[in-house]
């Protein structure tokens, strides 16, 4: 397959981030590799989309703070952004809710339709040419077609929403803001997929946990991505729950050598080892995110 006729991706994966450990990024960084490997994909950007306040999860420290921390994580990364639309809306937003702002998000950006898992690769989903200009996806010797694509997306979104913002300061410029033609792309198709551990997909088996219609909006027309951990077996959780095995095409599991530590993962882990002073916490967290941890006195109590 050729670049322009591969499927285009962009990672999103919500949650807490209380704090972000480098098992977050490490799982971006799998489903990258894994996704290119497979010689379907090219995943061009990662989101990072931390829970709002409300949510209410005993412990959870202030966006604001988790919002910094996400950003301290991925300062030297050229493909995964934190995104604070989901902190600051007045309560808490579904995961349904939060793909499909991003979906409508770049469509605004990019004139495009997105295409749900469903839609044939033969319909073109990055819209037709707009304007005389030549197109800004195309191969260089220089420069990944991705990351200028991600590039190019990104300096559009950073008309709309926040993308690096400076770090005392979260704002955001009016969404409905029109950004004109300015850009115009080659037709390629573009999906969303949620990326998350084996833990969430779990979550889908408990009886009441999650709205039945969100689960078949987000596995059934967005697809997700799963990194297993701790040596999880996937096949079994898809098997006890229906939505899973009908739409078990659209979940990819990221298959490893190496066993995922859960640890290496867990919040509430590195949590732990900063109250009890544990100096294994530089195996959990980015240097950058202890420092502010420290500065920020964040952690020091049990109960958060």
């Amino acid at each position: 397959m050729t670049e322009t006729t591969k499927t285009h991706v962009i990672l999103l994966s919500c949650g807490s981030f209380n704090p972000i450990t480098k098992g977050h990024i490490h799982m971006f960084e799998k489903a990258r590799e894994y996704l290119h490997k497979t010689g379907r994909f090219i995943v061009i950007g990662g989101i990072i989309s931390p829970v709002h306040d409300s949510y209410g999860k005993p412990g959870l420290v202030s966006s604001r703070h988790r919002l910094t921390m996400c950003q301290l994580a991925v300062q030297s990364s050229d493909w995964i952004r934190v995104d604070p639309w989901e902190c600051y809306q007045d309560t808490w937003q579904t995961t349904c809710s939060v793909l499909e702002h991003h979906r409508d998000l770049m469509k605004r950006v990019t004139g495009c339709i997105l295409s749900n898992v469903n839609t044939p690769s033969t319909t073109p989903v990055i819209g037709q040419p707009q304007n005389g200009t030549s197109p800004i996806y195309q191969n260089t010797a220089n420069k990944s077609v991705a990351i200028k694509l991600w590039g190019k997306m990104s300096e559009s979104l950073g008309k709309i929403c926040c993308v690096r913002p400076h770090m005392e300061r979260f704002t955001f410029v009016d969404e409905n803001a029109n950004l004109g033609t300015a850009m115009r792309y080659e037709e390629i198709e573009l999906r969303i997929l949620l990326l998350c551990g084996s833990d969430l997909l779990e979550s889908f088996c408990i009886p009441g946990l999650w709205n039945e219609s969100d689960m078949e909006v987000i596995v059934g027309d967005f697809g997700i991505v799963v990194v297993p951990r701790d040596g999880v077996d996937t096949e079994r959780i898809m098997n006890h729950s229906s939505v899973l095995r009908k739409h078990k095409d659209n979940i990819i599991v990221v298959k490893d050598e190496i066993d995922h530590p859960m640890s290496v993962v867990s919040s509430t882990k590195s949590r732990l080892a900063l109250q009890h002073g544990d100096g294994h916490v530089v195996d959990y967290l980015s240097q950058p995110v202890i420092d502010y941890i420290l500065q920020s006195q964040l952690y020091i109590n049990a109960s958060g």
